[in-house]
């Protein structure tokens, strides 16, 4: 279904006047089998997206948080074959849930175009952001996503002025990403009231459904984005319980202290029900 798919997910969310609540998630972080059980678990939580990082040494648009799971990650071993696989795997058993794939162009332009499009379609992804892909210069890298029927999904910011824009939203499929605050990931607090405005001059522009994300990282801010944008994106909020997670494992050595904080996707999947239900109650709420 590929980009289909992600346009099913906003239209049904559209008809039920709710947003959706996109989950992001380091692959190999801390291993592949992890990022497996909070992929598969992400759905039932109320995950209605899944953004699937995959690793880069310099992640230049990252704050703390997501910079040291790209670390995690890539010490883990982690390429990005693994990442096609965890995707494969995932489509075993859901066929519904859109994922984009969410990294830097370095391990694409390795693989190639055409070679990184067709096996990330077999896969079953659905989309692709880049978030250091000018427009000027992606005209190749849209054909072989085309071609596979993959959407590029490109970034706006608050930088971004009218005739920018034009060019940011030109092949751009799926969905907007627009980026809440100046800056990198997981560090400022996304102001709802601030960019309300942004928000509605990208959608028109676009005539696609917008997402936005950095800087949502509690109920409250993803209620207040989720009234605004037809997405609230939320990543470093969910990265940081693992953090969390692998800190306290490293500070006991009992077995008992162990068990009773449960798994590092446990931790993640509890986080992202909090997060998911603030998002879909959030123009309810609103209303009442």
């Amino acid at each position: 279904m590929s980009v289909a798919r992600i346009d099913k997910r906003f239209a049904e969310l559209k008809a039920q006047n709710t947003s959706a609540f996109i989950a992001y998630v380091m692959a190999g972080d801390p291993d592949l089998e992890t990022t497996f059980d909070i992929l598969k678990g992400l759905p039932a939580a109320g995950a209605d997206i899944i953004e699937l990082g995959f690793p880069f040494s310099d992640p230049m648009a990252e704050g703390p948080t997501i910079q040291r799971a790209a670390e995690r990650s890539l010490a883990a071993g982690t390429k990005l074959r693994d990442v096609f696989a965890l995707v494969k795997r995932f489509r075993e058993i859901d066929q519904d849930t859109p994922i984009i794939l969410m990294g830097y162009m370095n391990p694409v332009e390795y693989l190639g175009y055409d070679r990184f499009a067709q096996t990330a379609s077999e896969a079953g992804a659905d989309g692709l952001i880049v978030v250091d892909c000018p427009p000027e210069e992606a005209d190749a890298l849209s054909d072989a996503l085309d071609a596979n029927d993959i959407a590029l999904i490109r970034l706006a910011t608050p930088t971004t002025d009218a005739d920018r824009l034009l060019t940011v939203v030109k092949r751009t499929r799926g969905f907007i990403y627009y980026v809440s605050v100046a800056g990198v990931t997981g560090v400022k607090e996304a102001n709802a009231d601030a960019i309300a405005e942004a928000v509605a001059r990208v959608r028109e522009a676009a005539n696609l459904p917008v997402a936005v994300g950095f800087g949502i990282r509690s109920a409250d801010s993803a209620a207040s984005i989720a009234r605004i944008a037809d997405a609230a994106v939320v990543g470093s909020a969910l990265v940081d319980e693992i953090k969390h997670w692998l800190s306290s494992r490293d500070a006991t050595e009992q077995t008992e202290s162990l068990l009773e904080n449960g798994t590092a996707s446990a931790k993640v999947l509890e986080k992202a029900t909090v997060l998911a239900q603030a998002v879909h109650s959030a123009r309810l709420a609103a209303k009442g």
